[in-house]
């Protein structure tokens, strides 16, 4: 059923596959990135992906969500040939049984999860128009953060507030004693992926790691100088993190302003980062950047606007959630045919 088609030899160049409208394309190539989907077009693709044509017994929509189960996801990357560029080869997914029920129920089973879905891709399309919505209030408020034409004093990042490194003499995966469930630690990418403010931690020291350490109090501004870099979060909570994560202190309203006018220069500050084993800053990068300062009352003002924005996001957030918790039950009870 799971019926690859290679271009046969001579249509095509060698390394293409041809696709039709319907038939479902399979990344092959770190399978684990679950990366499927059914294509509305007619074209070609590279061998690292897989077209794979139902017949009339198969709803492709069904298989589609099939696939796309973690399961299965699961099962395809343990399947997978290649340390450094996993590949699963088109004989082994052939090999996948899947449930047939008749097609009618395959196409409502499909319909249930479509609308999930859908749901699910709304809240998400909300969220990053949230996330529009704050970069614009500072360019309604300040201006371009580079160019500076409302002509705010500039000055440097150090004397906006105090900026130090994180502490972390011992790296606690070679010493387990350091962990424990006491005081909270941030890593980098709990910074990078935060979306502005570090709500929670899965890690934490134990009093013995908490001495080699420093905790930071909540409303610093956590900003990331390895690996990710010019990444920001604002703890939420008392927390330690590593020198690879610099601190940012200063009044409330003042961190809200240099977090979002950090989003502006983020990538600007990754593409210039020297490169040795990896891409990193250091302090005495980011104490010298300058930045625009427009007067504390309007960064006030910005920070209640932008709060409010939050607080919004927040509410996104948290239906977001339950609907992935639904889509996953769905999902789950659909293909022991309990939907």
């Amino acid at each position: 059923m799971l019926d690859a088609l290679p271009v046969a030899a001579g249509e095509l160049a060698s390394a293409k596959f041809v696709f039709e409208p319907g038939d479902i394309l399979y990344g092959k190539l770190r399978p684990y990135l679950a990366k499927i989907t059914i294509p509305g077009f007619a074209g070609v693709c590279s061998t690292d992906i897989l077209p794979i044509r139902v017949s009339e017994v198969v709803d492709a929509r069904f298989l589609l969500h099939y696939l796309r189960q973690p399961s299965l996801v699961e099962w395809a990357n343990a399947r997978s040939a290649g340390a450094n560029l996993p590949r699963l080869s088109p004989k082994e997914l052939a090999t996948l049984p899947v449930p047939l029920p008749p097609i009618e129920e395959q196409r409502r089973i499909a319909a249930v999860l479509d609308h999930t879905d859908a749901l699910r891709t709304k809240r998400r399309e909300a969220l990053a128009r949230l996330d529009e919505l704050t970069q614009s209030i500072f360019i309604d408020m300040f201006g371009d953060p580079v160019l500076n034409p409302k002509k705010w004093e500039l000055a440097t990042l150090g004397a906006v507030g105090t900026l130090d490194r994180g502490v972390s003499k011992h790296r606690p995966r070679n010493a387990a004693e350091l962990l424990g469930t006491e005081h909270p630690l941030v890593q980098t990418g709990e910074v990078a992926n935060s979306d502005g403010y570090i709500l929670s931690t899965g890690q934490y020291y134990s009093d013995l790691g908490l001495r080699q350490s420093k905790k930071w109090p909540a409303g610093t501004l956590c900003i990331t100088i390895a690996a990710n870099i010019a990444k920001t979060g604002i703890l939420m909570f008392d927390a330690c993190f590593p020198d690879s994560v610099v601190g940012f202190t200063a009044n409330p309203s003042t961190v809200e302003y240099v977090r979002v006018w950090l989003s502006f220069l983020q990538r600007t500050i990754e593409a210039s980062a020297p490169e040795s084993a990896q891409k990193n800053i250091n302090l005495a990068i980011l104490r010298a950047l300058s930045i625009p300062l427009p007067p504390q009352h309007l960064r006030d003002d910005f920070a209640e606007r932008i709060t409010r924005t939050s607080e919004l996001k927040a509410g996104h957030h948290a239906a977001l959630a339950e609907l992935d918790a639904l889509f996953a039950s769905l999902q789950s009870r659909a293909f022991r045919g309990e939907l």
